[in-house]
């Protein structure tokens, strides 16, 4: 019994961090190339912060099979497009406006966030 609640606490203790304490990755894009990779369920980094007013480019590595990472999907920006497995693929994104945009699969398991200051 004392084995089952110990393990029940434990649970409760990973799902709290997992959702509300967890910081994924972050990076700036800055002068060198930015490369995320999908693998393994997530986006890495899964948060990007860009500046505002001038276009740019995100590049994408898919090394996860799953067909749920073949898509990335970025709905304010109006982009749906394939990721190739094992190859790099460019996303060209134009000047934006400050705020917050998502980026998902198409079933919104891998996520990710760009952030425009």
């Amino acid at each position: 019994m004392m084995i089952i609640n110990i393990a029940g606490l434990a649970l409760i203790a990973l799902i709290v961090w997992w959702f509300w304490l967890y910081k994924p990755k972050e990076a700036e894009l800055g002068e060198n190339d930015l490369v995320i990779t999908v693998e393994n369920g997530t986006y890495s980094p899964s948060r990007i912060k860009v500046p505002a007013g001038a276009p740019f480019e995100i590049k994408f590595m898919r090394k996860d099979q799953s067909p749920c990472s073949e898509t990335l999907l970025i709905p304010e920006l109006q982009i749906s497009d394939t990721l190739p497995l094992n190859k790099l693929k460019t996303i060209q994104l134009p000047a934006m406006s400050s705020g917050e945009y998502a980026f998902h699969c198409q079933m919104q398991m891998y996520r990710g966030q760009i952030t425009v200051k």
